[in-house]
């Protein structure tokens, strides 16, 4: 008995030294992420999310594209998937990220996913010297579908994406099999707040923006993270203040063109959506008869993701009919 016990002490001495090395490894990697998390939280909320789409088998990459008068432009992009291509364009002060809940069902589902970031956002150049105007960008995406000969895509875009994925497909219809559009822009409507919110300088602004994005209020952002949004808005808040200017002009509006779209359509609108009502989602519905316009109830300007289990298998599912219903208007509740 003796004899067999001395063997087995040491198995166990062996497996506690080991565990104590692994414990002594753990403590200061997680001092680190704490540390990063007090210091630079987007960075590494940011990281995270990369990981997550790592982990699905979405690729983070790079290319170079045209863009407007600025010459060759180095973009930032994810990919994953094989099957039909769908490219997804972000909105205004987002980025590729944005579409992290989104992206890994359809890859998923049977598809090669791209999301961009769009130039002057994310990981892409920040060309001083752009204008950063709708058609401008419009041609960026354009650009990136020729990179990745991309002759036939399906195209969706959200919030000022959404108003870019449109001038896209009146631009260049015939490379575009399908297009969505999630809380849109690009059609007239009355503003009722402050545009200077979207470039957030004090912790008032920031509640304000959001509040305005999420469908019932939002909760008090952290001071730690609130001044990393701040030094962020200090290098990079230009670029949503020249994209504001440029829309703002509203010579890029849409309004009287869509009919002319013939590709089958999907609108996606958070029933609670602060920053761009229903009522523009019902207007686009209008003028593009063979469309579907999906309401979220429960959901804000943020649908894509924050109601990303909803909003995914309606999106898959208008990906993958045969037939998409054309003139249907759905409201979708939260028990869905």
């Amino acid at each position: 008995m003796a004899t067999t016990a001395i063997p087995v002490q040491k198995r166990r001495r062996r497996i506690l030294r080991i565990l104590r090395r692994l414990l002594m490894g753990l403590i200061p990697l997680a001092v680190a992420v704490i540390v990063l998390a007090w210091v630079r939280p987007l960075a590494l909320l940011v990281a995270a999310t990369q990981a997550r789409l790592l982990l699905a088998g979405i690729q983070s990459e790079y290319t170079e594209i045209p863009f407007g008068n600025v010459g060759q432009v180095r973009i930032h992009y994810f990919v994953g998937g094989s099957g039909d291509p769908v490219v997804l364009v972000h909105g205004l002060g987002g980025r590729a990220e944005d579409w992290a809940s989104l992206m890994p069902q359809l890859v998923r589902d049977g598809h090669r996913v791209y999301a961009l970031d769009l130039p002057g956002y994310g990981r892409s150049d920040w060309p001083r010297t752009a204008q950063y105007s709708i058609p401008e960008l419009a041609g960026a995406v354009e650009a990136f579908m020729d990179h990745e000969h991309l002759a036939h895509t399906d195209l969706g875009g959200w919030s000022m994406g959404g108003w870019i994925a449109l001038h896209v497909a009146l631009d260049q219809p015939q490379r575009i099999r399908r297009l969505m559009v999630f809380d849109s822009a690009g059609l007239r409507w009355n503003l009722t707040f402050d545009t200077n919110v979207f470039a957030p300088n004090t912790p008032e602004k920031l509640q304000k923006l959001d509040d305005l994005l999420m469908p019932n209020g939002a909760p008090h952002v952290p001071g730690f993270i609130q001044k990393a949004i701040f030094r962020f808005v200090g290098r990079h808040g230009w670029v949503v203040e020249r994209n504001l200017d440029s829309m703002l002009t509203q010579k890029s509006l849409l309004d009287g063109k869509l009919s002319t779209l013939q590709m089958p359509m999907l609108i996606v609108w958070g029933k609670q959506d602060h920053v761009i009502p229903v009522a523009v989602g019902e207007a686009m519905h209008e003028d593009v008869p063979q469309s579907e316009l999906e309401i979220f109830d429960g959901c804000g300007h943020l649908a894509p993701a924050q109601c990303a289990d909803r909003v995914g298998p309606v999106v898959k599912g208008f990906l993958d009919e045969s037939a998409p219903m054309a003139g249907r208007v759905a409201e979708i509740g939260g028990s869905r």
